[in-house]
């Protein structure tokens, strides 16, 4: 029990040395083991007395500085702009405006797909004496009246998303 805790301590103690360091460089070899076959390690111990390549070489991300407290957010740099309560509300109603008018566009189209469909509907030709082929006719005009329907229902969604 004791060989545990000390071994979780050294490890956590090395996890805060390595997180004290700048930058950190990682290597991946790919070797060749006995059988021919390849191995991918990043311990250069693995390495020694085989036929290796170095494949990749990555640094690792800069910790945050001395002293920063984890999950605190970076200082604005002075000059960065910022978005006004006033720039944010018209951003709104643009969007708003614009989805408005996306959703009166979009069940104009519904409402034409449905009126063709209708119209097909009730067109029977003389060669459709099997009721496969009329289905078979008619199936593109129920898929854009489908369409239609999802993009109405999404448009309406979005809006409502807006007003939250």
């Amino acid at each position: 029990m004791i060989r545990i805790g000390a071994l979780l301590l050294l490890t956590l103690g090395l996890a805060a040395v390595g997180q004290a360091r700048a930058q950190q460089m990682t290597e991946i070899w790919k070797c060749q083991d006995e059988r021919g076959r390849p191995l991918y390690t990043s311990d250069k111990r693995e390495t020694a007395g085989k036929k290796c390549e170095v494949v990749s070489r990555e640094v690792n991300v800069v910790p945050a500085p001395a002293g920063a407290k984890p999950g605190a957010k970076a200082p604005t740099p002075p000059g960065f702009p910022k978005e006004s309560v006033n720039d944010r509300a018209a951003a709104k109603a643009k969007q708003r405006e614009t989805l408005e008018k996306e959703l009166a566009q979009e069940q104009q189209m519904l409402t034409e797909a449905k009126r063709k469909l209708a119209e097909q509907e009730a067109i029977r030709t003389g060669d459709e004496k099997n009721y496969a082929k009329v289905l078979a006719r008619l199936q593109p005009y129920k898929d854009t009246v489908d369409v239609h329907e999802k993009n109405v229902e999404a448009l309406r969604r979005e809006l409502g998303n807006l007003y939250r």
